[in-house]
């Protein structure tokens, strides 16, 4: 598709509004952090261990990727606008019952619900590849995600606060009205961009071997997967390294939370800038290398005794910028290696980065105990992000093979 000419905010008969993309990624990413301040509260209140409710990171990260299986072929088959407000509708429904949960099971239960929100950001990226090439589609992914960046920015600070003052449901209550400002918006703004397919559902499930088989594909998910991957061990353990060995109260967790937020938030900036110059390629592999610098410099400096929470947090910065430039151009290029199947590319690529994001939150969960510090979590981010810097040169090396 040509790159679209007009746009008309709330006006679903033109391309969407980079605003909409934005508000559609960054309730995604809003639902994944907000809370994380008040997961030791949680555990108080449900009388739970805090690694049972460690598990509403992993369990939503876990039923994300399994969503992310089905989005693609379905929204390749029915269109993306129907895929997207029915996703947002189903949060907010699933929001509720976080809210009405009597107890952790039930909560968790419904959390898992949540992850269905996963439409609202991939389906953002597929919409962003049927209206650009590649190399603009990267860059136009970079500045979607640079305003998503925002969102995970400051959500943390403003669930810490909310968790002192009002207690942890007052985090689940902000997501639900904002889930439905999101649904009025994208109703109103976000027409059909795709081309829907001929083919039946299970023609379209048929299609996956052809992504599957694809070697650049399968670098692009790894680069992102395990690049990403870093980020998602944060998640699960970061709130346990900020209370437990830093002793940080809620608001102060949160403000340093968004660490990683900033350093993306810049990472997609640079992607934005610079991605329709230099490639894909070399901007996922300068992002790995990034990733990779961070985790090696904080395991240095704290092992040299000098660990606190500027010195953990600080360096995480790092890994939100290789994670701003890594994972919109690795999108990009898993979209591009078969135009055709963008939407299944886009949440087969989701799913494989969000199961391992959930595989890793649970990892760090398990191995974070008291006495060990902060030292299992940054182990695990510094050897997926130099597993990150593998799957890129992989697929430098492969285009170079295929002439292209």
């Amino acid at each position: 598709m040509q790159d679209p000419k007009v746009v008309r905010y709330l006006d679903r008969s033109t391309a969407p509004h980079v605003s909409t993309l934005i508000l559609l990624a960054g309730i995604s990413a809003m639902a994944m952090n907000v809370f994380l301040p008040s997961l030791p509260g949680m555990a108080a209140h449900f009388e739970v261990d805090y690694s049972v409710m460690q598990l509403s990171v992993a369990t939503y990260l876990a039923m994300n990727a399994v969503l992310q299986i089905l989005i693609g072929p379905v929204s390749d088959k029915i269109g993306r606008r129907p895929v997207i407000l029915w996703g947002v509708i189903l949060f907010c429904l699933a929001t509720v019952g976080c809210l009405l949960a009597p107890n952790a099971t039930i909560f968790l239960m419904f959390r898992s619900f949540q992850a269905v929100v996963a439409v609202a950001m991939v389906l953002s990226r597929a919409v962003v590849r049927d209206m650009y090439s590649q190399d603009r589609a990267a860059s136009m992914i970079g500045y979607v995600t640079m305003g998503m960046a925002v969102v995970p920015m400051v959500a943390p600070a403003i669930g810490g606060i909310l968790e002192d003052a009002f207690g942890w449901r007052a985090n689940f209550l902000m997501l639900l009205g904002c889930g439905l400002l999101v649904l009025v918006i994208a109703w109103r703004d976000l027409g059909e961009t795709g081309a829907t397919s001929e083919n039946s559902l299970l023609q379209q499930f048929r299609e996956y071997p052809e992504l599957l088989t694809s070697q650049r594909f399968w670098g692009y998910c790894l680069a992102s997967a395990f690049g990403s991957g870093a980020f998602f061990a944060y998640l699960g353990g970061a709130p346990f390294v900020g209370t437990e060995v830093f002793g940080l109260t809620p608001s102060q967790l949160g403000l340093y939370f968004a660490a990683p937020s900033i350093g993306y938030f810049l990472g997609n900036w640079a992607t934005g800038l610079l991605a329709a110059r230099k490639g894909v390629n070399t901007m996922v592999l300068w992002g790995t290398l990034i990733s990779t610098l961070g985790m090696g410099l904080s395991l240095m400096v704290s092992y040299a005794g000098h660990s606190s929470p500027l010195v953990f947090f600080g360096f995480m910065s790092l890994v939100g910028v290789g994670n701003g430039m890594t994972i919109a151009n690795a999108t990009a290029g898993m979209l591009s290696v078969r135009p055709h199947l963008a939407g299944t590319a886009s949440g087969l690529g989701g799913a494989i980065m969000i199961g391992g994001g959930a595989g890793l939150s649970a990892l760090a969960g398990a191995l974070l105990k008291p006495g060990r510090g902060e030292f299992p979590l940054v182990w695990i981010m510094f050897v997926t992000s130099i597993l990150a810097v593998a799957a890129i040169l992989y697929v430098i090396r492969r285009e170079r093979q295929l002439g292209l």
